[in-house]
């Protein structure tokens, strides 16, 4: 089924204040008072109910829950939420199927496209009585998402978006939960995702980091850390957007605006090109479930012992973890341009002190 598209348009502000957006001179959803346009789907329409696939799905995820023990009714389970289909999906199965559950969520400012799906999210979570904890970028760093990898971009830093994102996401979320003590963090990751990531670190020769996917992420048990788990990790793509939309969940449909030059997103319009491309992808799962315990054992011997981060105390194998890197690397353009500013203000100083504005003037003929 086609999903139908429409045009939104809003003002964000998507950096700390009006001076630091102005004088980055980034892209046009980065400064203040700029329109941003983004596309957002309609709301598709339902799927007529169909009560065996619902028994069926359900069963599914609680299988996969069970099979790999994920967590038990007794768990405390934080679910790491966006408003989007696949973590919305999860919040209802898991609430239909009696488990404790909260949600978390983090606002990295995308404009109208965040702005509807924590909308969505905070109607869904109050009607099906879920707590909602909020984080926002913007209270964190003081800027948004696109503003922070412009500044890293301006300091000749090309990370992507989903990079800068996913790390400081992780960083957050694992913030939070140290604050909220779940047993675990449940992410709305489905098979469709697992199968394009193994691909992607396969297609990079990056064994060790396969190692760490399951629907138990990680290689070991650092306390420091808490457990991320993917009830969805079986389930197809095709089969969540059936389910919420037969369950009439509040969501749009569509990938994030900001992915569109995401390494996934090409891995996935290789699959949407491979002949039985479903069935391509359950067999990606099946062969690498059944070599995924030697990889652990073989890279979970090898695993450092992680330190902690001398900026955050985040546990980590550097000096500092991957969001502190981040954010230094932003800090270093601030100076840069702060540098840049205190030059023309002493500039501007010595023109003022040395010559009336009238002298300054260049008559032409």
């Amino acid at each position: 089924m086609e999903t139908e598209f429409h045009i939104e348009i809003e003002t964000i502000d998507s950096g700390a204040d009006s001076g630091n957006s102005a004088r980055t001179g980034g892209s046009v959803s980065e400064i203040e008072g700029q329109a941003c346009c983004t596309v957002l789907p309609k709301k598709a329409p339902s799927e007529p109910y169909d009560a065996a696939f619902i028994a069926q799905f359900q069963e599914q995820v609680e299988k996969t829950i069970n099979e790999h023990h994920l967590f038990t009714k007794k768990s405390k389970v934080l679910v790491a939420a966006s408003g989007g289909k696949d973590s919305t999906a999860l919040l209802h199965v898991l609430k239909n199927l009696g488990y404790t559950i909260e949600a978390v969520t983090v606002d990295a400012r995308i404009g109208c496209y965040t702005e509807e799906n924590l909308k969505n999210l905070r109607q869904f979570c109050q009607k099906i009585n879920i707590a909602l904890h909020e984080i926002d970028f913007r209270n964190e760093f003081g800027m948004a998402l696109c503003h922070i990898r412009d500044r890293l971009h301006a300091n000749g830093y090309d990370y992507k978006s989903c990079h800068v994102c996913g790390v400081l996401r992780r960083y957050l979320i694992n913030k939070k939960a140290k604050e909220l003590s779940p047993d675990c963090i449940a992410t709305g990751h489905n098979l469709d995702d697992e199968s394009q990531v193994i691909m992607m670190n396969l297609l990079r020769s990056n064994v060790e980091c396969a190692a760490r996917l399951g629907p138990k992420s990680g290689l070991g048990d650092d306390t420091r850390f808490v457990q991320r788990v993917k009830p969805f990790y079986f389930t197809r793509e095709v089969d969540v957007v059936r389910y919420a939309k037969m369950m009439e969940l509040p969501v749009k449909y569509g990938m994030c605006p900001c992915s569109s030059d995401s390494y996934r997103r090409e891995i996935r319009n290789i699959f949407s090109i491979v002949p039985n491309a479903e069935q391509a992808k359950e067999n990606i799962m099946k062969a690498f479930m059944g070599i995924l315990p030697r990889l652990k054992a073989h890279y979970g011997a090898q695993e450092k012992t992680l330190r902690e981060c001398i900026a955050c105390s985040e546990p980590t194998n550097n000096e500092l973890c991957n969001a502190c890197s981040l954010l230094q690397k932003i800090e270093k353009v601030d100076n840069k341009i702060d540098n840049k500013d205190k030059e023309k203000a002493e500039n501007t100083k010595q023109i003022e002190t040395t010559a009336p504005y009238e002298q300054l003037i260049v008559l032409t003929p």
